[in-house]
């Protein structure tokens, strides 16, 4: 098969997991537009490689560890304040935390792509989840009409110890939740029960507000073409619990990152 062939498959994940890694459609993009680069240049790690997949994402991984921009402190001072903890979460724990929660591979390909050994690949997930959850807790809008996905979801942020502010099922409970009770983040479904948009009701929020969004859809291809503005942060149906923790974390995170960065820009 040729490269094409074989990146073509895999493409749309690598995209959403660079996005989800630098915050930002354009940076995420620029890095696998360096990745594909390298693989055209030399394709080998492709081709002689028992897992595209897995080759693609170690090359990725490659070119972002090698960039000055992306070096980063090893240590992570505990007694810091909770704010300025978040910007100490360093690349390499998030990297592992998405690779394994949000793109679900097993701790040995996480390794593989890391080039560290399982036992560092646990620890780095275990200390980036704990100390996103811990510092970033928020009061979350849930727009799902699913009563048992709306329910797990619920339960799910809950454990995260986040608040929920309530559970729309339409486009106009969404915004009428939002005037009573102002969310810190949304998790919001693509389509809802009478058949409006979560998009819409999305964007109706964002008009006054702004907060993380983070959208649910079975059909994540179809909002990964690159064809036109994307979501940031994208899940797909169905989803896995640790899918959901990796995402919030990471929503609020690069949230927490804008707004230090804008306060020292103002100041």
């Amino acid at each position: 098969m040729s490269t094409a062939e074989l990146v073509a498959p895999q493409l749309p994940y690598l995209r959403r997991y660079a996005r989800a890694l630098t915050g930002s459609q354009a940076a995420g993009d620029a890095y696998v537009a360096a990745t594909l680069e390298a693989l055209i240049n030399d394709p080998s790690p492709l081709s002689e490689a028992a897992s595209p997949r897995l080759a693609l994402f170690r090359v990725f991984t490659v070119i972002w560890n090698s960039l000055a921009v992306n070096e980063r402190r090893e240590t992570i001072e505990r007694d810091l304040p909770a704010e300025a903890r978040l910007g100490e979460i360093t690349p390499l724990p998030r990297q592992a935390f998405l690779l394994s929660s949000l793109e679900g591979f097993a701790e040995e390909e996480v390794a593989d792509i890391l080039g560290r050994d399982v036992t560092a690949v646990r620890a780095l997930v275990d200390d980036a989840g704990r100390e996103l959850a811990a510092d970033i807790a928020t009061q979350i809008m849930i727009i799902e009409d699913e009563p048992l996905i709306a329910m797990d979801l619920e339960s799910l942020v809950e454990s995260l110890g986040h608040q929920v502010t309530g559970i729309a099922r339409t486009r106009g409970e969404a915004v009428a939740l939002a005037d009573e009770k102002r969310p810190g983040l949304i998790l919001a479904d693509i389509q809802l029960a009478d058949g409006s948009s979560g998009l819409d009701a999305v964007n109706d929020l964002l008009e006054t507000f702004q907060v993380p969004v983070i959208f649910i859809t079975a059909y994540p291809e179809r909002f990964l073409t690159g064809e036109r503005p994307e979501p940031a942060f994208l899940i797909a149906k169905p989803f896995q619990p640790a899918n959901v923790s990796a995402v919030i974390s990471q929503a609020l995170f690069f949230q927490q990152t804008s707004h230090r960065r804008a306060a020292a820009a103002g100041s």
